[in-house]
């Protein structure tokens, strides 16, 4: 498996495959086509079908800026590789100096065809939950330290990083109000949940507003292009920090602890996409937010510091009952269901620790059997729902005449 860093990406939003996946492609490939004086990108599959919702083209056309690019969307040609490919092709002049295809795989990773993964990419040893915890229960070690014995030096000084830019988006999402950028006219509503205390407010109401708050204001900056982490994408970006955010505050929790969570959670991140998939494109939503729910479950569980078996069964619950979950998102937006989602994930993964706590002896299901049901199951799923916007809330929501006639990405005017 790949570093944590792979999972926790600090980058711009609204969405992990759809912008900061092409935009690193896009740098990559403007390097190594110096010459060219004019590219052309060919977006398909979901790239495609919700790419200007999630402003893929904006985002392209700015990175090979002042070099000029023409995006085409081909919604009819198949991916048989993945749903998120896209074609460059690199021009000097009418002579075609290359191309490349490329695939955003989720979490802002990429991969180019016919390139294999560099062996130099891969720091765990061990790729899957049960070998992770034999190996530190023989070494009478927590998850975190095993994240340690891996990772460089500077992994917790990483980490730091990211638990500070979490930190930092949910005080930005926290004091701004109005609406979201986008044709739906989204209303921004982390302020109010913050704000608005319930007359009648008992200590578990209050738990859950508050956390949805954090919730709310990291997915709202993220749907408005701001700066956030993935955790494990951009679309899921809101759970892990909401949790800690709010345990932090309540209980005390140092930064040194919240961070060897967050490496927890990363771990188990990490397992995910190792065996299974991150890409609303590929797997569905339960691979964005169920994914993120288990890695907010198992980051919880550390700083309760609960047991492997513990960690693991918190995890489990946490990604089984997001099983199915589709992606339809309406106008190709990170909005509706996106925001809410991450509010009721985080939730969820507060509610699994708790069950964890009490009933890990009696589990009848692992976590590594879990993800690969999970994969499976994506697989299974139509690919209308999918991260395509054709099917689910995103076919049956109706919007206003007005709204379908302006096709800019983000409500820009004609």
């Amino acid at each position: 498996m790949q570093s944590l860093r792979k999972i926790y990406r600090i980058g711009r939003g609204p969405s992990s495959s759809h912008t900061m996946g092409p935009e690193r492609a896009v740098l990559i490939l403007k390097e190594r086509f110096k010459d060219a004086d004019c590219f052309k990108v060919t977006l398909y599959g979901s790239l495609a079908l919700t790419g200007k919702g999630h402003g893929t083209d904006r985002v392209i056309e700015e990175t090979f800026a002042p070099v000029p690019c023409e995006v085409v969307f081909d919604t009819v040609t198949p991916c048989d590789i993945h749903p998120n490919t896209m074609k460059v092709e690199a021009y000097k002049g009418k002579k075609l100096l290359g191309e490349k295809r490329v695939f955003s795989v989720g979490g802002g990773a990429i991969r180019f065809e016919g390139e294999p993964k560099k062996a130099s990419d891969e720091v765990y040893p061990l790729n899957t939950y049960t070998e992770i915890a034999d190996y530190c229960k023989a070494h009478n070690m927590r998850l975190w330290q095993y994240v340690s014995l891996c990772e460089d030096a500077d992994i917790f000084s990483y980490l730091a990083d990211v638990w500070a830019r979490m930190k930092h988006t949910i005080h930005e999402g926290l004091i701004v109000s109005g609406k979201l950028p986008g044709i739906l006219g989204t209303e921004r509503r982390a302020q109010k949940l913050f704000n608005q205390r319930h007359m009648d407010e008992s200590a578990q109401t209050r738990e859950n507003r508050l956390v949805c708050s954090y919730a709310f204001a990291t997915s709202e900056q993220n749907a408005a292009g701001g700066t956030v982490v993935t955790a494990p994408t951009c679309g899921s970006c809101g759970v892990v920090p909401s949790v800690l955010q709010y345990m932090q505050e309540t209980r005390g929790f140092s930064d040194e602890q919240i961070v060897r969570a967050l490496a927890v959670g990363g771990l188990i991140g990490n397992l995910i996409k190792q065996n299974a998939s991150i890409s609303g494109a590929e797997c569905g939503c339960q691979a964005e937010i169920g994914s993120s729910c288990s890695m907010a479950a198992a980051a919880l569980a550390e700083l309760f510091e609960m047991g492997l078996e513990q960690i693991e069964y918190a995890a489990e619950v946490a990604m089984e009952h997001h099983l199915g979950l589709t992606c339809d998102p309406i106008a190709g937006l990170v909005q509706i269901p996106c925001i809410e989602r991450n509010a009721v994930a985080a939730m969820r993964a507060i509610n699994a620790v708790s069950l964890a706590n009490f009933l890990s002896d009696t589990r009848k299901i692992s976590f590594d059997v879990i993800v690969k049901t999970m994969l499976n199951t994506g697989k299974d799923l139509d690919i209308g729902y999918r991260e395509t916007s054709v099917s689910g809330l995103a076919k049956f929501y109706e919007l206003p005449v007005a709204s379908q006639q302006n096709d800019k990405p983000n409500g820009e005017e004609n």
